[in-house]
């Protein structure tokens, strides 16, 4: 249900200083020294994995990012304010609260303007994060082109906004249940950086190869943090950059069982018709139940990867 703002809200924004971001003490002193930082998103806090292991495993994300050196910057959007960098009561109150809402970034204003509270997707993070000065990302799936796209025009938002906004995004690839080549010609069009990291294929998500070649290879952090600084000496149009990093095969779900609960998945979709943005949604949903929450751990051994390599990443760079 939609909020309206109180004005005690109206009020801490003019405090505040408006809608900007608010930063934490240890995420604002870590880039005012130039150290490293990596922002996480906090849809998977509240949307993406059950309670409670939901709080568990967002903590062990910003330790995992710790322990590599950098200072973890989860996002999410409180009672009408961006935070980049969460307190544990913060953190928690993400992973527990049912009216969190999930917010993509052509949501932030709204919810910044009426006071909600929301966990952040790719593109909303990826915004806020790069708004505020941050260099690396970690995710675990992108968004991209749905299939039957010429007959539904259906892609994510996070491809549009990746193509204007200067990040580097380590993740698993995009969500094996979209169309990978359409993503990946898509990105290209839109001049999006990709580089698969130790690794010639595109990774496919819950697993650990999609089948679809990519063009460059890095095999180390500071390769990845080279490119990005010619990158940045070259100047030019801002765009992301794209670190495809594979799941672990021993930790990759069984891909003939993917495929085939997968055809399952999309046949119900289309029988049920569901459309629009309802398709993930419950494509993954099926995936994690038929496989008897098996994605799931797949999905959760890629984005814990992820992390510690955006952290190595993010420490490499600020060298």
């Amino acid at each position: 249900m939609p909020l309206n703002p109180s004005s005690s809200t109206a009020s801490n924004q003019q405090e505040t200083g408006g809608y900007a971001p608010l930063l934490s003490a240890e995420v604002r002193e870590a880039l005012g020294a130039g150290a490293p930082v990596v922002a996480l998103e906090s849809t998977i806090i509240a949307h993406g994995l059950p309670r409670p292991r939901n709080l568990r495993v967002a903590k062990e994300l910003e330790e995992d990012v710790r322990g590599a050196g950098a200072v973890p910057a989860t996002v999410a959007v409180l009672d009408g304010r961006a935070h980049l960098g969460l307190t544990a009561a913060q953190l928690e109150r993400v992973a527990v609260d049912p009216d969190v809402r999930k917010l993509g970034h052509r949501d932030l204003a709204p919810a910044l303007a009426l006071g909600a509270s929301g966990a952040t997707t790719v593109s909303a993070t990826a915004f806020l994060a790069a708004r505020a000065g941050l260099r690396v990302f970690a995710t675990g799936g992108l968004g991209g082109v749905h299939r039957e796209w010429a007959q539904t025009q259906d892609e994510s938002a996070d491809l549009r906004l990746l193509a204007r906004t200067g990040i580097t995004v380590v993740c698993s690839g995009v969500k094996s249940v979209l169309d990978v080549p359409a993503t990946l010609q898509r990105l290209e069009t839109l001049g999006v950086g990709v580089l698969g990291y130790g690794t010639e294929y595109f990774p496919g998500f819950y697993l650990s190869s999609s089948g679809e070649p990519v063009d460059w290879t890095v095999r180390t952090p500071q390769e990845v943090a080279d490119v990005m600084r010619a990158r940045e000496e070259l100047g030019g149009a801002q765009a992301s950059l794209i670190v495809a990093n594979p799941v672990p095969g021993k930790d990759q779900l069984d891909p003939e069982l993917h495929d085939r609960v997968l055809a399952r998945a999309l046949d119900a979709c289309r029988s049920k018709g569901v459309t629009g943005q309802a398709v993930t949604p419950f494509l993954l949903e099926y995936l994690m139940r038929e496989t008897g929450g098996a994605s799931l751990e797949a999905n959760l051994a890629a984005v814990r990867g992820n992390v510690r390599l955006a952290a190595r990443i993010a420490v490499a760079a600020a060298r």
